[in-house]
């Protein structure tokens, strides 16, 4: 009877500790005394740090190691939009001149907005947008002004008679021939031909896809640079013919391949200096055939001979004829469902 109380109270004693102990274990309390422990460590680093009395300085460390210490410490919280801005501008880098054609359409802020983005990373870049109305519009304004970049807005209307689809000629006046006109004009009236400065005139449509190397290959073009352009023509890309010599000799293309200049609009540019050397070419209205807006202006300009080819003589794609898909928008109906106040 003795043996079985000893037992008993050994029991009674030992149990309540081992299950203390157990718990002690298995319970996060200690992982937050630690992490407590931490952070108060962490605290005393942050304030010494402030207080210029860290030990970091005892040790003869950097200051910018110290910062970057209070940085991790302190972490920032950006609660506003930053939009970046494009390498600084250079007085010994040629600019590129880019003429943009653009009308109003639901894709049209994002068509902008992606081109933007792209021109943000082009050092020395000035974008002249023409848009296709009687106005400016505010949408078109408001994103230049908050893009960032060298910008000049103009506009200028197609008459209806003369758009795409409602002229008596078929493919009279393809669409943006006026607007590139347009910001030709602009160049000729803000740069003097005695002495002109030193770029590149590039016609880019807002709904192609630009690489950035292609506009380092032509901004030191002397005449007229040409290159390929993807999903142009209905064939994978078009290219001009290229020599062995780096002649360009033809062009590689299923349409009409006896074109002057069978090239496509996002397939060249032009030297600044011969834009101001001839004021009288430019994109023809009055009897142009599909396919040759770009021989109206071209055959002005320079021969065959003239050309440059670039992007590796012409076995390089740097520029894609992608174009955004029309959204459907059926179920806004008549009236509209979505606010039409709210910018898309």
């Amino acid at each position: 009877m003795l043996r079985r109380r000893n037992l008993l109270t050994t029991l009674l004693i030992a149990l309540p500790w081992a299950l203390l102990l157990t718990l002690w274990h298995q319970y996060p309390t200690t992982r937050y005394l630690s992490l407590l422990r931490k952070e108060t460590d962490e605290n005393a680093t942050s304030k010494a740090l402030l207080n210029g009395t860290s030990a970091l300085r005892e040790e003869g460390l950097p200051s910018c190691v110290r910062q970057q210490q209070s940085i991790r410490a302190t972490p920032k919280v950006i609660q506003n939009y930053v939009y970046s801005r494009p390498p600084p501008w250079s007085d010994t880098l040629p600019t590129i001149f880019v003429i943009t054609p653009t009308y109003t359409r639901p894709v049209q802020k994002a068509e902008l907005t992606r081109l933007a983005n792209t021109f943000l990373h082009v050092q020395n870049l000035h974008w002249v947008v023409v848009e296709d109305s009687p106005r400016r519009t505010n949408l078109v304004s408001n994103l230049l002004e908050k893009a960032g970049l060298n910008f000049t807005h103009l506009n200028v209307e197609t008459p209806k008679s003369l758009k795409l689809g409602l002229s008596w000629i078929p493919s009279h006046t393809p669409r943006g021939t006026l607007q590139r006109n347009l910001g030709l004009h602009w160049l000729r009236d803000s740069f003097s031909n005695t002495a002109p400065p030193e770029g590149v005139v590039y016609f880019a449509d807002d709904d192609n896809t630009y690489s950035l190397e292609l506009f380092e290959e032509m901004r030191y073009t002397r005449r007229v640079s040409v290159w390929p352009v993807a999903f142009v023509g209905g064939l994978r890309y078009e290219s001009p013919k290229v020599s062995p010599a780096g002649k360009v000799v033809g062009w590689k293309t299923v349409f009409d391949p006896n074109r002057p200049f069978a090239i496509d609009m996002a397939g060249f540019a032009i030297s600044i200096k011969l834009i101001l050397e001839k004021p009288q070419a430019s994109f023809k209205l009055e009897g142009v055939k599909g396919g040759y807006q770009e021989t109206s202006l071209l055959k002005d300009l320079v021969t065959m001979d003239g050309l440059e080819p670039k992007a590796a003589n012409c076995t390089k794609v740097l520029v894609w004829h992608t174009r955004t898909e029309r959204p459907t928008l059926v179920n806004e109906g008549k009236r509209g469902f979505t606010d039409p106040r709210v910018e898309v």
